[in-house]
């Protein structure tokens, strides 16, 4: 009866040595995080978004939510809507909760250097999607984009098409983003090599910021329109631009007579393509940079070499690829 007891005393020692091992194991992974519906979350990741009234955005946390559960990763999704002060705020805020990485597309790419510092003396790795940093003194892991400036060069070259090689040209840019002055730069330069040529003779008149704003370019356009009558087109450095542009064109009586190209691909800016309305734009992939964003931070904590930069091609999209495309009504 004793040796019984003896046993019996044994056994339960050994299921609640061995059952409270397996409940830590559930409820805390490697790095300390606690699990959420039985599985163990590897961490979180704090993401601050230039705005989500943009749908381009939008993609992009839709895309890296998708590929942060496959891994196990959990967001933190906020936007600045372009406001540098708000955005700092929303790392400050990512610093306090102890995030394992951060991702920006920052509102302002050089006043954002200071706060990304903080992060980095935090010892938590930034990543830049679609939108670099420009502050020299700030550490960023990787920068994930298009090829921002190779698709200024081809609304630059869609610009030429849609007039013939000649005439007057406004751009409304956003300068204090990084994606958007690499399109302008790009769209300057090879306006500047084309215009060697003989039979080419476009004249950029000037450049007024849009803020990649639909409302703001809208009121921009129209004054631009007001100061230059003989206008032939308009480069837009995104599609919400480029359409508060056709909204002032279409208020003006312009219509169809001043050449629009925007920058995006965005559904309503390829309908307002299919429909004459803008000549063209060259397309980015949101969903593929927030992929590729969250992929780089899952190589980089699993000790995998990570690449400074990647950049996604665009292409240009013209009416007859609206035409053509299912996706349209």
């Amino acid at each position: 009866m004793a040796a019984l007891q003896r046993w019996t005393f044994v056994l339960g020692v050994l299921v609640v040595v061995f059952g409270g091992c397996d409940s830590g194991k559930n409820a805390v992974d490697q790095g300390g995080s606690p699990s959420t519906g039985g599985e163990r979350v590897r961490g979180t990741v704090g993401v601050s978004l230039l705005t989500l009234t943009n749908p381009f955005f939008k993609e992009i946390s839709d895309a890296m939510s998708a590929e942060a559960a496959k891994h196990g990763y959990e967001l933190i999704v906020v936007s600045g809507e372009m406001d540098p002060a708000r955005q700092q705020n929303q790392v400050k805020d990512f610093l306090v909760k102890g995030v394992s990485a951060i991702v920006l597309t920052p509102c302002d790419s050089k006043s954002i250097g200071p706060v990304i510092q903080e992060a980095n003396r935090a010892g938590i790795p930034v990543f830049t999607a679609d939108i670099a940093c420009m502050a020299p003194e700030a550490k960023v892991v990787a920068h994930v984009a298009s090829d921002n400036y190779g698709g200024g060069l081809e609304a630059a070259t869609a610009m030429i098409e849609a007039l013939g090689g000649r005439g007057k040209v406004a751009i409304i840019d956003h300068p204090i983003v990084e994606s958007a002055m690499m399109r302008t730069k790009a769209f300057e330069t090879r306006i500047a090599e084309e215009n060697k040529k003989p039979e080419i003779d476009i004249e950029i008149v000037g450049k007024w910021p849009g803020y990649g704003d639909r409302e703001t370019s809208f009121r921009v356009a129209q004054d631009v329109l007001q100061a230059h009558p003989d206008l032939n087109g308009i480069f837009a450095v995104n599609d919400p631009s480029a359409l508060g542009v056709v909204a002032a064109l279409e208020n003006a009586g312009k219509a169809g007579k001043v050449k629009v190209v925007g920058f995006d691909g965005q559904p309503e800016a390829k309908q307002a393509i299919k429909q004459g309305k803008i000549y063209a734009s060259p397309v980015q992939s949101p969903g593929t940079i927030g992929t590729e964003t969250m992929r780089l931070i899952v190589k980089y904590f699993e000790g995998e070499d990570v690449p400074a930069e990647k950049l996604i091609p665009t292409r240009l999209y013209r009416r007859e690829d609206a035409m053509a495309d299912p996706a349209l009504p």
